[in-house]
């Protein structure tokens, strides 16, 4: 999808395309001012200088992603914010709404899901889709298949993609970048020396910034000229899986099938405050920050239907220090008080004499809902871990 929370944003601001927007950080009482309305009137009818301006921020937070106006500036997903403000100090701020992007999340693969059955979903903005087998699929190499899917997600979602049509899920991934934004760009096994090759190797999906100063330091810096290198060399360098797999992508090789179903690990969902919070002194902020987390962990479990017995937390400290705990309950649960007394309990293993900048909740070893080992009956006694654990008070919270 193309600046995937951006455009959302836009669906609802129509007012604001053309602008640099950059989507990051939580809401805040300027933005809930904006909405306050007069009668009778939309969102599409706020006045553009009434919006917040990047250069008038203050506090931490990153971009989780930004208009195309926005990114000739030098402004990108992950960057701080305070870093951008110095760059494009005219951009206007808006806050992340993840519910949102969700929902047109699902709609825009319920679309897809709909003319090509094929797909993995690769997250809230990504999916691979298989087209072998699909009417249509081979025309144009894909051509035209790909276009009937962007104009399908469009009439439905007011949503703009870009598709990359390829042999294999390494080169489609590349394709996709091709054409941004509403393109479509097909690529043959024959264009891997014309299209791959001159690419720097930081654009390949799985080389990361530390891989690619490495490999610059030893002289590489395109994927052609990682291809040139023998394939014992690489793993010589870079180990032995992470030497065979960059042989391999290097030459545009990639086996990995389209994968329709597969089972989370774990679910969760955290947050990073605007400015540091005390377990004592923001205790009732904090609260309702966790019971709000426990909330929605449990909504997405029971829309994916799944339950877990794992519970967990994460806080991050002002130092940036990160500390975790979990316990794993004798039941599998989707209920979001459940959750709530099983983090809590977690909180007391934790010191919370340092403010926190970050707090999450996570539900961990999850199975189907209703499936046979979700509704067996836990074992009388269980493990030593698990006795101490039920013997703690389930009203236990320092929250």
């Amino acid at each position: 999808m193309d600046a995937f929370y951006a455009s959302v944003e836009l669906l609802r601001y129509p007012q604001l395309k053309g602008l640099p927007v950059v989507i990051g950080g939580g809401r805040r009482k300027v933005d809930e001012a904006l909405r306050e309305l007069p009668q009778g009137s939309t969102l599409a009818d706020i006045p553009v200088e009434a919006f917040p301006l990047l250069r008038d921020y203050v506090g931490r937070g990153v971009i989780t992603t930004a208009t195309y106006p926005a990114r000739p500036f030098g402004v990108g997903s992950a960057m701080g914010l305070m870093k951008a403000a110095k760059l494009c100090p005219q951009a206007i701020i808006l806050p992340v709404d993840f519910d949102e992007y969700r929902r047109y999340s699902r709609m825009f693969k319920k679309v897809i899901t709909e003319i090509a059955p094929l797909m993995e979903d690769r997250g809230v903005d990504e999916v691979y889709i298989d087209f072998t087998q699909v009417p249509g699929g081979q025309r144009e190499g894909g051509r035209v298949l790909a276009r009937l899917i962007q104009r399908s997600i469009f009439d439905a979602t007011g949503l703009t993609c870009s598709i990359g049509v390829a042999p294999n899920k390494l080169l489609a991934k590349m394709a996709s970048e091709f054409d941004k934004p509403n393109g479509v760009s097909v690529v043959y096994d024959h264009d891997l020396e014309t299209r791959i090759w001159p690419l720097p190797c930081r654009k390949v999906n799985g080389i990361g910034p530390k891989a690619d100063e490495k490999l610059q330091r030893l002289g590489i810096r395109t994927v052609g000229e990682l291809a040139a290198r023998e394939r014992n060399w690489l793993i010589e360098n870079f180990g032995k899986a992470t030497g065979a797999w960059m042989h391999e992508m290097a030459w545009g090789r990639d086996e990995r099938p389209v994968v329709t179903e597969s089972e989370p690990v774990s679910m969760s969902r955290e947050t990073t405050f605007e400015r540091d919070l005390h377990a004592v002194r923001d205790r009732a902020e904090l609260g309702a920050i966790f019971t709000h987390l426990c909330g929605k962990v449990a909504e997405d479990l029971q829309r994916k239907g799944y339950v877990g017995k794992t519970i967990g937390i994460k806080l991050r400290y002002d130092d940036f220090k990160t500390a975790t705990r979990d316990q794993t309950i004798e039941q599998f649960t989707s209920d979001a008080k459940t959750i709530r007394q099983a983090a809590g309990r977690c909180l007391k293993r934790v010191p919370l004499e340092r403010p926190l900048r970050l707090l999450g909740v996570r539900v961990g070893a999850l199975v189907k809902a209703g499936s046979v080992e979700a509704t067996r009956t836990p074992v009388q006694g269980g493990s030593a871990s698990q006795s101490r654990a039920a013997a703690l008070p389930i009203t236990a919270s320092l929250f």
